[in-house]
Order: structure tokens, then sequence, then C-alpha cells
């Protein structure tokens, strides 16, 4: 890193990546509401090999409370069928021929409020990820003015701009979070 806008784009494009992990991570955590997302977590056995059962299943919504898993090859339904219910989601998949159907059972209001404070926890991992990425980066501006490659007032301008980037990101996390809060509290 040799300039001030490559050190600015750096640390944006990694915070970037941040919310981008953040939003993965809040696929994966489950609300009342089907998400066939919550299945990725999931491996299945196929022929010795452990897959995610995206890569053997075309997995999708039948309703907003059921998900449908169809199996690409017929002998597979068992094995994938096997996974999901040994698998940590307490889920109870039933089989309807080649088809099986996922219902998501309702939560209950102690497993809502779990829930809740898992989404709250990853928001701030999330939020200490952004602040590391602002700190890393004002080091760098700090080390070039240390080497007589910047000045002190490029310092203070960069500072205000990557503090401007790291707040607009840190509000994105926290709509991220009530948002998904939401989504747990309104099923």
């Amino acid at each position: 890193m040799n300039s001030i806008p490559d050190i600015k784009s750096n640390a944006q494009s990694k915070m970037d990546q941040s919310i981008a992990a953040f939003k993965n991570t809040l696929t994966k955590i489950r609300t009342g509401r089907a998400s066939p997302g919550i299945l990725d977590t999931v491996q299945v056995d196929y022929y010795g090999a452990m897959m995610p059962i995206s890569q053997v299943a075309n997995v999708s919504l039948l309703d907003a409370r059921t998900i449908s898993v169809q199996p690409w090859e017929k002998g597979m339904a068992a094995k994938i069928e096997k996974a999901i219910r040994d698998s940590d989601l307490g889920l109870n998949p039933a089989s309807m021929g080649d088809l099986i159907r996922v219902p998501m059972p309702p939560m209950s209001e102690e497993r809502r409020k779990e829930m809740t404070k898992l989404v709250r926890s990853e928001g701030e991992n999330a939020k200490i990820a952004i602040r590391n990425l602002r700190r890393d980066a004002n080091e760098h501006v700090k080390k070039l003015v240390k080497d007589k490659q910047a000045t002190e007032d490029d310092l203070k301008r960069s500072e205000a701009e990557i503090q401007k980037f790291t707040d607009k990101h840190i509000a994105e996390i926290d709509a991220l979070v009530h948002a998904k809060e939401q989504e747990i509290m309104a099923v």
C-alpha cells in the first residue's frame, strides 16, 4: 500500500466483504419463516464424500413455512432426509415420493429470544471487524505521514473519510440486525 487512495479503497472493499459475510451469517440464523439457506450447513454422504445438500439436490420454498428438497438422484432421498433429521437444526423432514418436505416448526418465545441474542452478537462481531479495518487503514496513513510520503492535512482528511465510510457500514449492520430481529419476532 503506497498511497492514501489505495489504503481507503482497500479498507472500503474489506468493509464491504465484512458486510457480505455478515449477511451470509444472517441467512443461516433460523426464523419461523422457511429459508433454503438454512440447509446450507447440512452435509450429505454422497458416495463416501460429504457434500452440502445444495450440491446433490434442488432446494427451494414450497410456501412460507416449508422448504422442498428435490434430490437429483433417486437413491439420495433417504440419505438427505437422514442428514436433515440428524443436523442440529431441529427439523423433521417428510418424504413424499421423490420430494422431501421440510416444515419449519413454529418457534417458542424462548427460542426467539435466543435467536435475537445471537443476531445481536453476530452484529457486534461484524462491527468489531469494521472498526478493526478502520484502525488498520488509519495506521497505514499514519505510517505514510511518518515516512514523509503524506502530510498531516492528508492524515486528517483521510481519517475523516475513513470514519465516514466506517459509520456507513456500521449503520448498515445495525439495519440488518434490526430487520432480522423483526423477522424473528414477526412469525
